[in-house]
């Protein structure tokens, strides 16, 4: 176990599991270099299925050089629409080749456009839209580019093998396993500020929440936006940060927008309706960010500690796979609790070794159940650093959340090449490809992303 990047420790990744020298190198030289694929688990009809009974058209997109929301309303447009009728699974980057699916409310295949960068093949009609989290995983294909010491994926892997603990997996390539941290996406891989701005809203400091979102300069922007950051820092000056705030802010400029409407000095209540001007999915990221920073910081202690991510201790609340994963895949189904006592480690043990369980920790929220023993010593102990407890998350309108919880381990079969080297692995839907890649190439998370 090595100290991990300081960019990673600012966001609760204190360590790298592996000891042997990173590969180095970087991502994404090229789209090509970055493939990613839906595992699909969302059943279609026939093509010619009744559209009364089936009015929404599935069909299967790979695309290249498309961000998923670019994408969505290029066909929306296309097909004279409301963007609101097209819906999909999961998200994925622009700078990569992603293939994965779509719902078009009403739609028959005829009317989908040819798109330059997109391959479309239509599956069928289904009852309801696609929703989020609608697919079990991802599948990568990754090139690492001008790796330094790429003879070391072989003994990273050795040893994220070890760490994984699951020794008798009948599959192709070697099991590797990571601690399941959120990656650095989640904060904000260039300026790393969105659980900042999560912690303050869940200590009720909605003033707090709006300086850490609009102030917190970051040397990776440029000169004036940092100005402009360190101006409203110092000065409260809202309507002339406003005019120094570039355009391309405008989440920033809309916040200042609605506190210089405000009469007289903003109160609270201004800063809240401030911070709701945003976007609701941005405001729900706000707290799941601050809720991922606390998961990290507990799983970085569990490393500190020694305890095992592969099985249980006395105290841990376990989880339960998800039977319909597609093989191959880990998927831990989190409805499915126990709370592990003395009586029952070794039979959790068992399921664990089987890949049929897993430990967990706590996203914080109103309805959360601390572990007891020692992981609920760690739990405890990271809430009381960051001053908060399970009754602060029961708040207005998007901001609320009732928490859940999640695996601490996640494993995969891993197979590489090396001319070039390439990496090829599928995580659960929720876990991050870069909390595998950083283990093998130990760079600045700027270079994963």
């Amino acid at each position: 176990m090595r100290p991990a990047h300081p960019t990673e420790q600012a966001v609760g990744m204190e360590h790298y599991v592996s000891d042997t020298d990173g590969i180095g190198g970087h991502l994404r030289e090229d789209d090509e270099h970055f493939r990613v694929r839906e595992l699909e688990r969302f059943s279609t009809e026939p093509v010619d299925a009744s559209l009364d009974a089936y009015p929404h058209l599935v069909f299967r997109v790979t695309l290249s050089g498309w961000d998923t929301n670019d994408f969505a309303s290029r066909l929306s447009d296309a097909l004279g629409i409301s963007r609101e009728r097209v819906n999909w699974a999961g998200t994925k980057d622009k700078y990569a080749v992603t293939t994965q699916l779509f719902s078009v409310y009403g739609a028959e295949p005829a009317d989908l456009p040819d798109v330059n960068g997109a391959e479309i093949d239509v599956l069928g009609r289904a009852g309801r839209s696609l929703e989020f989290g609608d697919l079990a995983g991802n599948a990568f294909e990754l090139v690492v580019s001008d790796p330094d010491q790429p003879e070391n994926v072989a003994p990273i892997t050795d040893e994220l093998h070890a760490f994984g603990g699951l020794e008798d997996a009948a599959t192709e390539g070697t099991v590797v396993g990571v601690p399941n941290f959120f990656g650095q996406q989640r904060f904000g891989s260039r300026r790393p500020v969105t659980h900042k701005v999560g912690l303050e809203i869940a200590r009720g400091d909605w003033e707090g929440a709006v300086m850490a979102y609009l102030g917190n300069p970051t040397d990776a922007e440029p000169e004036g936006t940092q100005d402009a950051r360190a101006f409203v820092h110092e000065t409260r000056d809202w309507q002339e940060a406003l005019e120094r705030f570039p355009n391309r802010l405008r989440y920033e400029r809309s916040m200042l927008h609605g506190i210089t409407e405000c009469d007289g000095e903003p109160g609270p209540e201004d800063f809240r309706a401030a911070l709701e001007r945003v976007p609701s999915n941005l405001q729900r990221l706000f707290v799941h960010a601050a809720q991922s920073y606390a998961f990290n910081l507990m799983l970085s202690e569990r490393l500190e500690r020694g305890l095992p991510f592969d099985r249980p201790v006395e105290g841990d609340v376990a989880c339960f796979a998800d039977t319909d994963a597609p093989d191959g895949l880990e998927l831990p189904d989190t409805d499915r609790l126990q709370r592990v006592d003395e009586r029952r480690v070794r039979s959790v043990t068992r399921h664990c070794e089987r890949g049929r369980a897993f430990v967990t920790a706590p996203l914080v929220g109103t309805d959360t159940d601390l572990a007891d023993g020692e992981q609920g010593e760690i739990e405890r102990a990271v809430l009381d650093d960051l001053g908060l407890e399970p009754a602060d998350f029961d708040l207005p309108g998007e901001f609320y959340s009732s928490g859940t919880r999640r695996a601490i381990l996640v494993r995969t079969p891993l197979k590489y090449e090396t001319d070039p080297l390439t990496l090829e692995f599928s995580l659960p839907k929720g876990s991050y490809a870069t909390v595998v890649l950083r283990e093998y190439l130990k760079v600045d998370p700027v270079d994963l992303g």
